[in-house]
C-alpha cells in the first residue's frame, strides 16, 4: 500500500493559496503515491487529465499526505447498549 496520497485542489482564483482547502477547492483529486517526488509529479497530471482546469478562471494546488490508518482490532473491550 501506498505510504503517501497525492491531493490536487482546483481553486478559484479569487481563493488565495492559503485559503485553498478540500472544504473550499471547486474539485479534489487523491491518489495513492509511493513516494514524495511521485506524490509532487502526479498532481498536474491528476488535474491535466480531468480536463477541469482552466487557467483562466482557476488554479491548481498540489500537496501530498501520509495516508492514516485505522486500527482494524478494538483497543478496549466492545459493549453493546442493548435495551
Amino acid at each position: 500500500m501506498a505510504e503517501f496520497l497525492t491531493v490536487a485542489l482546483v481553486c478559484a482564483k479569487a481563493l488565495a493559496a492559503p485559503d485553498c482547502s478540500r472544504d473550499t477547492a471547486l474539485d479534489v483529486f487523491v491518489a495513492p503515491a509511493p513516494s514524495p517526488i511521485t506524490c509532487m509529479m502526479q498532481g498536474e497530471t491528476l488535474a491535466a487529465r480531468s480536463g477541469l482546469l482552466d487557467r483562466a478562471t482557476n488554479y491548481l494546488k498540489v500537496g501530498c499526505e501520509r495516508r492514516r490508518t485505522a486500527g482494524l482490532v478494538p483497543s478496549g473491550p466492545v459493549v453493546a447498549n442493548a435495551p
